[in-house]
């Protein structure tokens, strides 16, 4: 995969555009010294708009959603429909959280509401440590995926499957991208929309997330490095 002057679609879900760039968080510093340029496309608050083309996309990735991967919101046809698109095409997909979801359920996996949702940083065990690292990741999530046969799992924890890979694409469960005003960008659209959190439970993990902001950016970075190196094998 050539970085210079290269196009990373990234598609967000939240119906204020501001709130969805928010949500790209450390993602978007990261990519652009990598050389790439950002297209930041919604299928729900901007499906009147026509999403960037795929044929010299260099990647898709695809972030978290409040909305389910299995919700019946009418634009996640029009999402699905385009992710197949790429998939025809060889864009390598990299799918977070319900992004990831959405990409296991387009492979023929499933999505179902999670008997452990998950909050906070969180262990997972690995075993492709080189591409997605064990330890602590941010999980902020009440839904899982199950991803299908075709694909490789290749981190897992107690609550269940944490990253899969399928061909040049990488699904995650949890959040490499997060940092302190990502969190925060959350915590607006819940108090916009009158999502109800546990008070304690949220400041306890914007604590950890101050706390622990460099190394979370630390391994987003590699993560970022490790899956676009495998693009270019």
């Amino acid at each position: 995969m050539s970085e210079t002057n290269s196009r990373a679609v990234v598609l967000v879900h939240d119906r204020d555009p501001a709130l969805g760039y928010r949500n790209i968080g450390t993602f978007i510093p990261e990519l652009q010294q990598r050389g790439f340029q950002l297209q930041v496309h919604s299928f729900d608050y901007a499906s009147a708009s026509t999403p960037p083309p795929l044929g010299d996309a260099a990647m898709v990735v695809v972030m978290g959603s409040p909305d389910a991967a299995y919700d019946l919101n009418p634009w996640v046809g029009p999402e699905t429909a385009y992710l197949e698109r790429a998939i025809g095409l060889d864009v390598p997909i990299l799918g977070v959280c319900f992004g990831g979801q959405l990409l296991a359920q387009i492979l023929g996996g499933t999505v179902t509401k999670s008997d452990w949702p998950e909050y906070g940083m969180t262990d997972i065990e690995s075993d492709c440590p080189e591409l997605v690292g064990s330890g602590p990741w941010m999980q902020f999530h009440g839904d899982t995926f199950v991803a299908p046969d075709s694909a490789t799992v290749i981190a897992r924890n107690d609550a269940g499957q944490q990253a899969f890979t399928a061909g040049p694409h990488l699904g995650v469960q949890f959040h490499p991208e997060i940092d302190v005003d990502t969190f925060d960008s959350w915590a607006h659209a819940w108090a916009r929309d009158g999502v109800e959190h546990d008070r304690q439970l949220v400041a306890a993990i914007r604590e950890d997330l101050e706390a622990g902001e460099r190394d979370a950016r630390a391994r987003c970075s590699a993560l970022l490095d490790a899956w676009i190196g495998r693009q270019s094998r």
